[in-house]
């Protein structure tokens, strides 16, 4: 995963030791070889779309939840953990390829997106493509538990999507309903991440899907403040974009409950300087402030749970590591 050497998970990947460092790029290795092996122009798209960046962080907590227990035992088992991981990533991929279309996003990380460059049909197709490239390898590769959590993970990621679509532009959304999207949307994802890691693992699943979640909450939360309060030259796009999109994050929908001036604003009518200004409105506010708390408590209590895990303690602190990354997202 040399996209992430620049990042704190680079420190997760010395508190792992050498054999996480191994089998990190054993997976990333396998991702590009999934993607680069669908046919056609896809192929050529899903390989450009791996490759642009990212810090791997959902394979990194299942190889991580995984350490050294019956995974390591036999080469299948291996096996198994490796696509596993790989397959997290490919599924995380391939709703980005989708996303872009759903959001008319120009770019992504500061490149060109599909969408933008092929066209909506190109990006949704490269985006299944890349979904049937990960369950394929999985039903192929991994073991059959394996299937059943990503295919309840795939399940709640569409729902989240349709949710979030179903409340654009809505200035009345509650903190519940936020939530629900957001687990759906985003956290799904993690949850199954740890879960698969459990599994090959030996630790009790219900408590890796439990850090899984929660940092995949506040992984989305704090996702929406760089919207509000990022650099684009480091994010990529410009703040605001999620407004003009019409994506009401939790933020916005927390100043439009209390402040009549926020439930007046007219999504529909913004444009890129206008966006800017509501984002500095929504900073002076204090619901950035008051959402950056929410996220930073969830990390704490996924923490919590990550002491309680048993084993070694090389793989607490690389976990604990691991969390802390989700704190210091740049992009």
């Amino acid at each position: 995963m040399a996209a992430s050497s620049a990042t704190p998970v680079a420190g997760v990947l010395g508190a792992g030791g050498p054999r996480l460092a191994e089998r990190v790029a054993a997976v990333d290795a396998l991702v590009a070889v999934l993607a680069g092996a669908i046919d056609g122009p896809a192929g050529v798209r899903a390989a450009g779309l791996v490759a642009s960046g990212g810090k791997r962080l959902r394979p990194l907590l299942t190889l991580l939840l995984a350490g050294d227990g019956p995974a390591a035992a036999d080469e299948a088992g291996e096996r198994s953990l490796r696509v596993a991981a790989a397959a997290t990533e490919l599924i995380h991929v391939a709703t980005l390829a989708h996303d872009d279309v759903l959001d008319r996003a120009p770019t992504r990380r500061g490149v060109p997106t599909i969408w933008s460059t092929d066209g909506a049909e190109a990006a949704v197709a490269t985006g299944d493509a890349l979904l049937a490239a990960a369950f394929e390898a999985v039903s192929r590769d991994a073991r059959p538990e394996v299937s059943a959590i990503l295919a309840t993970a795939a399940s709640s990621l569409a729902a989240g999507e349709l949710m979030q679509r179903a409340d654009a532009f809505r200035l009345d959304i509650t903190v519940e309903r936020y939530e629900q999207r957001v687990i759906g949307k985003t956290a799904a994802l993690f949850e199954a991440a740890c879960r698969l890691g459990a599994i090959h693992g030996g630790v009790d699943a219900e408590l890796a899907g439990s850090i899984g979640r929660d940092l995949g909450i506040a992984f989305q939360l704090l996702d929406d403040l760089l919207d509000i309060e990022g650099d684009p030259a480091v994010t990529g796009k410009a703040r605001g974009t999620d407004l003009l999109d019409g994506t009401v994050t939790l933020p916005l929908a927390l100043a439009a409950a209390r402040d009549p001036e926020f439930a007046a604003v007219k999504l529909r009518e913004l444009d890129e300087p206008a966006a800017a200004e509501l984002c500095d409105r929504l900073i002076a506010s204090g619901t950035c402030d008051e959402v950056r708390a929410s996220a930073l408590g969830r990390v704490e209590v996924a923490q919590a749970a990550i002491a309680a895990l048993p084993g070694p303690e090389g793989r607490r602190q690389a976990l604990a590591l691991a969390a802390r990354a989700l704190v210091d997202r740049s992009a």
